[in-house]
């Protein structure tokens, strides 16, 4: 039988008719237009998108004449402590990408001249809390006891005094910069390790002067050091009048081991070294320095934070710009654990015993609870570079080796806390 002879044979037909309705089936399928699936709703597609919680922290900042102008050789620092907040503000943020947390810097400074309290009130009526205040002493005093202050937290960067832990401590005011005592005991330390015990101090006229040669007299009697004689620097350099001349005869007739200059405006300090009548060594405000920041400091990791500060403002980072980038860190760390910007979460955890934050100074910092005095190590500088970082080894405490520098709980003056 052939191919012809089987498709008219009378069994093959149903075969033929069920494969012709097959095809015929799905060539009409083929043509008729295919239904969109329907597209799900966007807000069943995304979840609503969570914004990130934000603080606004505050940077009030007062410029000052300069008794001497630096050498022409000698860039002058610009901007100082704003630039060391923004980073921070930086280095919070790139945290916060992960907690779902964004910081901002409002930021005022004025004239030497200009109202600081006006700018201080425009920051607490802007919702501002935590205010980082760059101003001298008794400025600080009157804005730390202002009835708006109560729910605000003031970071000090500018002033080192002793008294604003002291006597005139204030409840919501916290201390970045070290005290004057810490600096006082970090070179103490060093001088007594060194066995430098005669001790020739020289006081200039300035009211800061005075307040750092207490400090300095505090810690040699502290750890067990000797004063031989004290000097009032009263002298002014005039053409008839030369640094040769008079630094030898004004340190004749002392036997010491070392100048301790007391010089904050740095009349005269500068001019003792290679110039007293012995070959001693100079240190205090001139010559050996206790820092909170020095920009030849690299160990710890701190060489990156200085090439970060540098590429961003052009020049070096100063210890008020430190000061203002850990006031900045205090509250992103404290922000960051407590998962809260919350004001008073932030504030009470800031000041608990759990809190730490890393300074690039190789020990963890954190807040002394009796008078808000951030515990950090101090450099030891001379000629641009680091002799030594207090606490020195051997220098022991039962709690914090860092109470070694400054005024301990015992110590303190500090009682309304």
């Amino acid at each position: 039988m052939n191919s012809r002879d089987l498709i008219h044979h009378p069994a093959c037909l149903p075969l033929i008719v069920f494969c012709l309705g097959i095809l015929l089936a799905d060539a009409n399928a083929a043509q008729k237009p295919v239904a969109p699936h329907p597209k799900p709703s966007v807000a069943a597609e995304t979840p609503e998108k969570t914004r990130d919680a934000q603080l606004t922290l505050g940077y009030l900042g007062q410029t000052r004449p300069q008794a001497v102008a630096p050498p022409f050789f000698q860039d002058a620092a610009t901007a100082q402590g704003v630039q060391g907040a923004l980073l921070g503000i930086k280095d919070n943020n790139t945290t916060g990408v992960f907690t779902r947390q964004h910081f901002e810097l409002k930021q005022v400074v004025v004239g030497p001249e200009e109202d600081v309290t006006q700018a201080y009130r425009k920051l607490l009526a802007e919702g501002v809390q935590h205010i980082i205040v760059d101003v001298p002493a008794e400025k600080l005093l009157e804005l730390s006891g202002m009835p708006e202050s109560a729910d605000v937290q003031i970071y000090n960067v500018g002033s080192d005094d002793d008294a604003l832990r002291g006597a005139h401590c204030a409840v919501n005011t916290v201390h970045l910069l070290p005290s004057q005592a810490m600096r006082a005991d970090a070179l103490a330390q060093f001088l007594l390790k060194k066995r430098w015990q005669k001790l020739l101090l020289v006081v200039g006229p300035l009211e800061t002067d005075k307040s750092y040669a207490q400090a300095l007299k505090r810690a040699v009697k502290k750890f067990g050091l000797k004063i031989v004689e004290e000097k009032q620097w009263l002298h002014s350099f005039d053409d008839r009048r030369t640094p040769e001349s008079e630094v030898p005869v004004f340190t004749q007739g002392v036997e010491y081991d070392v100048a301790l200059l007391a010089d904050t405006g740095d009349l005269f300090g500068h001019y003792f070294p290679y110039r007293t009548w012995l070959p001693r060594p100079i240190a205090g405000t001139q010559g050996l320095v206790p820092r909170a920041w020095y920009y030849t400091h690299e160990q710890w990791g701190a060489l990156q934070l200085q090439n970060r500060f540098r590429r961003q403002s052009g020049r070096w980072m100063t210890e008020i710009d430190y000061a203002a980038w850990l006031a900045v860190r205090a509250v992103g760390e404290a922000a960051t654990r407590t998962q809260s910007i919350d004001y008073a979460k932030i504030s009470g955890f800031m000041k608990s015993a759990e809190f730490s934050l890393a300074g690039f100074k190789g020990m963890p910092l954190s807040f002394r609870a009796w008078d808000g005095q951030l515990r950090q190590p101090m450099l030891l500088v001379d000629n641009d570079y680091p002799v030594g970082i207090a606490p020195l080894e051997g220098f022991l405490h039962p709690k914090n080796e860092l109470d070694t520098l400054g005024m301990d709980q015992a110590e303190t003056q500090c009682h309304g806390r």
